[in-house]
């Protein structure tokens, strides 16, 4: 069978709100990291893959089976979505169970692939902690669990890793990346560090539309020759911020160290190699988007 999601001319609406703007994807096996903003679209494109919302405007294919037969698609897709949340009172393993009965496993099936799975997240020796009690990271590694009771062949993850303390946000992608070996994984983020990790090709959503689809490798390419560092006073970093994008800053005493995008070199600039923050920034540069550093969070994110 084709391990493949091919997505095509697709507009969603809510309402009269056009959410997603004539996407067209090709996501093949391994993990593909699909990057942009929260409100960019990014959930919206999730659940729709998900069938969850109906496809009215656009064609969309998982593995060679058409978006409209629901019932197919659901039996190949495993969702995690951002506000994952389950049972509270229930222990781990009792979720499992209660959710693998739900998907049709038998008792011998159920046995065997709880277990699997609870080594796999990590979450056997937690097995018999009620949901309530379970970290943050913990939460998200039963949500997996759950999302891969039935085998699919195409696991969405939307948000996976924000809130995350550093060491959950590795060990959970570590996790991703494990499974995206034999199986489709589309990781959803606005954290800029969890694609640069985990992803070999990505996907740029802005404001509903694709600005980019390619390899991280090719990201990078475009961006050469337009990232510069520079240490400038402190009373001149106002009108930098009117002439350039700043991808990053921190102060020393009375100067502060900028780096920041830019058509031309310089004067008093040295020119560096960029990162994906960099090349990220430089295509919503481009597409128009203001006031990038204003969602700004702690470890490089957006």
């Amino acid at each position: 069978m084709n391990h493949c999601i091919e997505i095509k001319n697709l507009n969603q609406f809510y309402g009269k709100k056009q959410a997603l703007r004539d996407v067209n994807l090709s996501i093949s096996q391994g993990m593909f990291g699909l990057l942009g903003r929260n409100g960019a679209g990014k959930t919206t494109l999730m659940k729709t893959l998900a069938a969850l919302l109906p496809t009215k405007k656009g064609e969309i294919t998982v593995c060679g089976v058409s978006i409209q037969n629901v019932a197919e698609i659901r039996q190949m897709i495993g969702y995690l979505p951002q506000d994952f949340s389950m049972y509270p009172s229930m222990n781990v393993g009792e979720v499992l169970e209660y959710l693998a009965i739900l998907s049709g496993l038998t008792k011998d099936q159920r046995k065997e692939r709880i277990e699997m799975l609870l080594k796999k997240v990590n979450l056997f020796d937690h097995r018999h902690k009620k949901v309530k009690a379970l970290s943050g990271g913990m939460k998200r590694r039963l949500g997996i669990a759950q999302a891969l009771l039935h085998d699919p062949k195409v696991l969405i993850v939307d948000e996976p890793t924000a809130g995350l303390d550093p060491e959950e946000r590795v060990r959970f992608r570590n996790l991703l990346a494990e499974l995206a070996e034999n199986k489709i994984v589309l990781l959803s983020t606005h954290i800029v560090g969890d694609i640069e990790a985990a992803c070999e090709k990505i996907a740029i959503i802005h404001e509903g539309s694709v600005l980019y689809h390619g390899t991280v490798e090719a990201l990078l390419q475009r961006a050469e020759g337009r990232v510069f560092t520079m240490t400038i006073p402190k009373h001149e970093l106002a009108q930098m911020k009117d002439r350039f994008s700043i991808t990053s800053m921190h102060s020393q005493g009375n100067e502060v160290y900028i780096r920041f995008i830019a058509d031309t070199l310089v004067s008093g600039a040295n020119v560096c190699g960029p990162n994906i923050e960099d090349a990220y920034m430089l295509y919503l540069h481009a597409s128009g988007a203001q006031d990038i550093l204003s969602e700004h969070e702690a470890g490089g994110a957006w």
